[in-house]
């Protein structure tokens, strides 16, 4: 029965990507990028400063806090089991390629990311002293649709409290695998999940502003010291960063290697892994988003826009770089963990498996708590219920605890379904909204123009919620 079905996960996969997904999440970035006149670059700068703008209210969610509640998300195991998995798995045909291909869809993928995030922020709603939005609340709101508002609900749930948890649990444990050679024979996925999922129930009982809360204090210092220890790796081999640039672009483009057989071609699983990792378009980082307090929707837009940088070209980088300069030679049967593991120990000794072993636990952690702050804004959205919301918050921790329990290749395959499934819907849907984006986006850079901190009133550009973006709220700002 798990044999059969890891098999029909795998084929479904496979179609998704190969015949939909790579195509739509490039040409939407491009198609953004070149509407937005590449908002990703252009106003990079105005990014940084947006970051560091105070919150009005003091009970309310800063856009830094909503910027650490998406990257606590999206930097978690993706972007060093992940990042490994993608160059093993492809290395047959080139494994170095498919880092150019995270690369790619990470500086197009932004600008999708901006679009959605103004999205959220347009339609966002107030729920008691919580500010929620979303991809399923632009959809009913803006579309008209709650049927396929609630569909992606479902898909993200789905995707996030049992997919991808389930998937972070798992690549956590078999970090311990090189402690523990018999690790899945063992007892140990048993508290490895058990010490998961107990660490789960206590943050996200606590409710969002605890969540938020924690991800702001652990996600900073987690990457930075994780940067830390890559730059280290690079400098020690600056020498072979030339030849392995070289190896990255001449692989990511030998037909060989883009074409290959399905699961190896290296463009697939640098799609794969890159969204997985940086989730631009797939409309998970826009509910992160509505949660901050801003006076203008663009403004959360641009913050957003930075996790996906933060995320692939700075983290998933560092990953790369690690591996590709660690002188352990790819090996198609060492994925994951192992092969980070053997590459840090090549470099630094002993202390590099133990720092990716706790690496992993961190990352892993700051991302079921922010995979989880997903799940409830879409659970409410569905159906606000105290009692059916607790109940949800045990089958998410029982996720995690079952998760460390799983097999790789059917965790990973029920991830990537998931996701793509999700991103299919999100994506039509900014593809359809996108002119109401760039409308609130004319209207940032005309107030700019004038030498105003823009403050949005949605009366004036006809987009978003005129109930939430009123007089009162632009006032609160202008003072």
């Amino acid at each position: 029965m798990t044999t059969w079905f890891n098999s029909l996960l795998g084929e479904l996969s496979n179609f998704l990507y190969t015949y939909i997904l790579i195509a739509l999440l490039v040409v939407t970035g491009l198609y953004f990028t070149f509407r937005t006149k590449a908002v990703q670059f252009r106003l990079f700068p105005e990014a940084i400063r947006v970051l560091g703008e105070k919150k009005r209210d003091g009970k309310d969610i800063s856009s830094f806090q909503a910027l650490m509640i998406s990257t606590a998300s999206r930097v978690g195991t993706g972007n060093i089991a992940g990042v490994a998995t993608a160059i093993a798995t492809a290395t047959a045909v080139g494994g170095y390629g498919a880092v150019f291909w995270m690369w790619l869809l990470a500086l197009v993928g932004a600008a999708s990311a901006f679009i959605e995030s103004t999205l959220a922020q347009c339609y966002k709603e107030k729920h008691g002293e919580d500010w929620v939005g979303g991809p399923a609340y632009y959809i009913q709101k803006a579309l008209g649709s709650r049927k396929w508002g609630v569909v992606f609900a479902v898909l993200l749930i789905a995707c996030f409290a049992y997919g991808f948890n389930a998937l972070q649990a798992f690549n956590a444990g078999t970090s311990l695998k090189y402690y523990i050679p018999h690790y899945a024979d063992s007892i140990w996925p048993l508290v490895v999940g058990g010490i998961l999922a107990a660490l789960t129930a206590v943050s996200i009982f606590g409710g969002v502003r605890r969540i938020s809360a924690i991800t702001s204090g652990l996600v900073p210092v987690m990457a930075a010291v994780y940067i830390a220890l890559g730059l280290f790796i690079t400098v020690k081999n600056i020498g072979q960063v030339p030849a392995m640039l070289s190896m990255i672009f001449q692989q990511a483009f030998d037909p060989k290697a883009m074409f290959a057989g399905l699961g190896a071609s290296c463009i697939m699983q640098g799609v794969k892994r890159g969204l997985y990792s940086n989730e631009a378009g797939m409309g998970s980082a826009p509910n992160a988003a509505a949660a901050a307090d801003v006076s203008h929707p663009v403004k959360q837009g641009l913050v957003q826009m930075l996790s996906v940088f933060i995320d692939t070209i700075l983290i998933c980088s560092t990953t790369a770089f690690m591996l590709l300069l660690s002188g352990v030679p790819i090996d198609p049967a060492v994925k994951d963990m192992g092969y980070v593991q053997a590459a840090v120990l090549n470099q630094v000794g002993e202390f590099g498996p133990l720092f990716i072993t706790v690496s992993i636990f961190l990352f892993a952690f700051s991302s079921l708590v922010g995979n989880y702050y997903y799940t409830e804004t879409n659970f409410k959205f569905i159906r606000d219920s105290k009692t059916g919301l607790n109940l949800f918050r045990v089958t998410c921790v029982a996720a995690v605890f079952l998760g460390a329990q799983m097999d790789f290749s059917t965790v990973w395959n029920l991830a990537d379904v998931l996701m793509g499934l999700m991103a299919l819907v999100n994506l039509v849907a900014i593809l359809l909204l996108g002119g109401q984006a760039l409308r609130v986006l004319r209207d940032y850079n005309e107030q700019r123009r004038a030498g105003k901190n823009p403050v949005y009133r949605a009366s004036e550009v006809g987009v978003g919620d005129p109930e939430i973006w009123n007089e009162e709220h632009a006032r609160k700002w202008e003072e």
